[in-house]
């Protein structure tokens, strides 16, 4: 790989969201360290940043952090006064990094840190936005690969322009960080909100690893909460498809007018079950789910208009001195 000249070269921020991770933050910390000092040498990278958010983790994730910020003056940390889920926590360290450059990584180490390097020169090709791209999903379970494939497909059924099997890592320019400040919203999904910004998508493929150590943060729960997330905050496509069931409903409606009268005629109607039966479970069926649609979207504008803060900051270190 040929080296990049110093004065081309940028300076990077890796931002890392953390929640009980004290089984791995030192392991990420070692292996990103020693594969950023190498890029330094080669002159890829001017200089870095690595800033760790934490976010109300209950276990010793933020004692471990101040250890590492103390002994490192490039390792920054923010501790934030709850767990606000990782899209704030994303977002807080985002909004905090320097460099002219931004990636995005998980603490659980799947994601491979080498990957970083070809986004790197993909960025320097001319990308704004670089998306980390899994190979393959083989080493996933059945379930876990027929669930993800069903979240992909059904999110761009309803409209929502996602990079399919990207997570959240990413690199980010300078230009496209601060465009990302301009979104407000309190609902975040970082999936649909770059893609959003229309940049034309550089793609890095990697392969997966296994997670080094500690339990997934993603449990099925939290995978639905996420797609309703996604599919409220970026698609208007749920409103439209409950007047497109209502419509049909109310022709399916005329039409079972239409085949009481006949059966009447014909005397082989059941006393009442035609009139109150079908209708019941029908209109009844149909309302709650339309109810409970209009509810998703009535509660994201109830957010949106308090305008609370994504995340709330409680301490950080190391920030004295940006890149």
């Amino acid at each position: 790989m040929s080296t990049m000249n110093q004065k081309t070269a940028k300076t990077l921020s890796v931002v890392i969201p953390c929640y009980n991770e004290e089984l791995v933050i030192w392991e990420v910390y070692g292996r990103l360290t020693s594969l950023l000092d190498s890029f330094m040498q080669k002159e890829l990278i001017k200089d870095y940043e690595i800033i760790y958010v934490d976010d109300g983790s209950s276990d010793a994730t933020l004692r471990e952090l101040k250890l590492i910020s103390e002994k490192d003056r490039k390792a920054k940390v923010i501790s934030l006064s709850g767990n606000f889920g990782h899209q704030p926590a994303l977002t807080a360290g985002l909004t905090a990094a320097t460099g002219e450059m931004a990636v995005s990584l998980d603490a659980d180490l799947q994601d491979p840190p080498e990957a970083i390097e070809e986004m790197i020169l993909k960025h320097y090709e001319g990308f704004d936005i670089v998306y980390g791209v899994r190979k393959s999903r083989e080493e996933d379970t059945f379930f876990k690969r027929f669930t993800a494939r069903f979240f992909y497909m059904f999110m761009r059924l309803m409209g929502v322009n996602l990079i399919y099997d990207h997570a959240d890592y990413r690199l980010i320019s300078r230009l496209a960080l601060n465009e990302f400040k301009r979104y407000k919203e309190v609902n975040r999904f970082l999936r649909g909100i770059f893609p959003n910004m229309r940049f034309t998508p550089g793609i890095v493929h990697y392969k997966r690893e296994k997670r080094f150590a500690g339990e997934t943060k993603y449990p099925l729960r939290k995978m639905l909460s996420f797609a309703v997330e996604g599919i409220t905050s970026f698609s208007n496509f749920p409103l439209r498809l409950a007047f497109i069931l209502g419509f049909f409903n109310f022709v399916a409606a005329l039409g079972l007018v239409f085949w009481t009268i006949f059966t009447k005629i014909q005397g082989n109607a059941i006393p009442g079950w035609a009139s109150i039966v079908l209708p019941l479970y029908m209109f009844g069926g149909i309302q709650l789910m339309f109810i409970g649609i209009l509810s998703e979207y009535v509660g994201k504008i109830y957010l949106e208009v308090k305008s609370r803060p994504v995340y709330i900051i409680k301490e950080s270190f190391n920030f004295d001195k940006p890149l």
